[in-house]
């Protein structure tokens, strides 16, 4: 089953014309996702698949305030509110640990809703004891590159933790994924990618201007229906 991420009404539809089967619904895919707004979650909800909600309220790491925490929590609600399937959560001590007890808030707020722990689990000092503890939080997979910065350089660490899992708990591989690759994730049920492509974006309507302003970034990427399409044939889905 392939899921996609994406961070715009049209990538929306696109990850549907290709045949995805779960969305990942996120804000500004090219800082890593941050939490989409409530009307694009209200947008997505009845798409026909099930919809997770990226909640990370601001680029760069993923060590929570107590007032970013209950931001993320009312998030939360309206993901709920909304009509989503699920949350996309994860939470980090300063040394990279998980933040146990931030997680517990957080996902005490989504009880009854799908939850994936997202790839701050790429940056703990002891992946084994971290999926423990997703395990223990009730989380029901774990989006991560094995540690590496993409998912085939860390395809032995996904396989140890798909291992150790034993079906406690799926193993998500994500980054980097594509129809070219997507053999070597053969042993695992679910995949995640952006199926993206530099795009025309808005290429002869001011694009220039919007650039130099700040408002656009130089070559914006689009998830594109045959990227997706390539992937779900790839992978047998």
């Amino acid at each position: 089953m392939i899921e996609v991420c994406v961070d715009t009404l049209a990538g929306l539809e696109a990850a549907l014309a290709g045949g995805a089967g779960r969305i990942e619904l996120c804000a500004a895919l090219d800082l890593g996702g941050l939490t989409p707004s409530a009307g694009l979650m209200r947008a997505a909800a009845g798409c026909g698949l099930p919809v997770l909600a990226m909640m990370r309220p601001r680029a760069g790491g993923f060590v929570w305030s107590a007032a970013e925490q209950a931001a993320i929590c009312d998030d939360i609600a309206a993901a709920r509110a909304a009509g989503l399937a699920g949350v996309v959560l994860g939470a980090s001590l300063p040394d990279g640990r998980l933040d146990r007890a931030a997680l517990a808030r957080m996902t005490a707020a989504a009880s009854g809703m799908q939850m994936t722990l997202h790839r701050c689990f790429d940056l703990v000092p002891d992946p084994a004891m971290a999926l423990e503890t997703a395990i223990e939080l009730g989380f029901h997979r774990v989006l991560t590159s094995g540690g590496a910065l993409r998912a085939a350089e860390g395809l032995a660490r996904l396989q140890a933790l798909q291992a150790q899992a034993a079906g406690r708990i799926g193993i998500l591989p994500g980054s980097g994924i594509s129809a070219a690759n997507a053999p070597l994730f053969a042993a695992f049920p679910e995949l995640h990618a952006s199926c993206s492509a530099a795009g025309q974006g808005e290429l002869g309507r001011g694009a220039a201007e919007l650039v130099r302003f700040g408002f656009s970034a130089v070559a914006p990427r689009e998830t594109r229906a045959d990227l997706v399409a390539d992937l779900v044939q790839a992978s047998g889905s």
